[in-house]
């Protein structure tokens, strides 16, 4: 850890990555860890785009306890440190594979949603939208939340078989390329175009640090790696100031 606190006062530029692993200290669950949502026989269909539109019930139904009960989630002290990181100017934003929301609810203000978010819902029929908020209330009594016009209702977060957002993308890609240090969190770096992103970093000559339980395809491009979060971020709440 002494050698990352050094790197990372040396580091003018830090940015950072994050993916589903970090929330799990919140209660939310991961998609490849031992309790991930890929160990459902049924994952595939989640997000997939032509089974949403086939049958949006059952994306509504799977993700039910996985996303639309995030009013009862918290961050927890990875997002609460990254957040406080920013407000000191030691980090330069996050960007973000997740769609928790708990990056925000922490605190902090640029946050890169290269996945889409659920903040808002987009009615298919007349393309209208309503809120998370909206949305969550209405799967208290039905199974799809609708448009007052009667469409479906479809979150905007990418689906597979969808384009990322182009500008939360263009804006991950030069941020990543600007950075002397990438710091990687809780990501496998397995779904692609987002696992690309840590090449900008080095590709403009720049460092990445992967802290992650799970072998990554780019382990041995890290100038450092370490796989306990919750450590990790106690060693440097525990620290205070992080920079002189």
């Amino acid at each position: 850890m002494k050698r990352f606190i050094s790197l990372f006062r040396k580091s003018k530029n830090v940015v950072i990555f994050t993916g589903a692993g970090i929330s799990t200290l919140s209660g939310i669950r991961d998609f490849r860890g031992a309790d991930g949502l890929y160990n459902d026989p049924e994952a595939d269909r989640i997000f997939d785009i032509g089974a949403f539109w086939d049958e949006p019930s059952f994306y509504y139904g799977k993700t039910r306890q996985f996303i639309y009960n995030l009013e009862d989630k918290e961050p927890n002290i990875i997002h609460t440190e990254l957040a406080r990181w920013e407000s000191r100017g030691w980090i330069s934003g996050v960007i973000t594979q997740n769609i928790d929301l708990l990056h925000q609810k922490a605190g902090s203000r640029r946050v890169i949603e290269i996945h889409g978010s659920p903040r808002i819902h987009r009615c298919r029929a007349c393309g209208s939208t309503r809120t998370f908020a909206e949305v969550t209330e209405q799967l208290r009594d039905r199974p799809v939340p609708l448009c007052s016009c009667g469409g479906v209702l479809k979150p905007e977060i990418t689906f597979f078989g969808e384009a990322l957002p182009a500008d939360a993308l263009d804006e991950a890609m030069s941020l990543a390329y600007d950075s002397d240090l990438m710091l990687i969190l809780g990501s496998s770096l397995l779904v692609q175009p987002a696992a690309s992103l840590p090449l900008y970093t080095l590709r403009g000559k720049g460092k990445i640090v992967i802290v992650n339980n799970q072998p990554t395809p780019l382990d041995g491009r890290a100038a450092l790696l370490y796989s306990d979060l919750k450590e990790f971020f106690q060693y440097t709440a525990g620290l205070g100031d992080l920079k002189p």
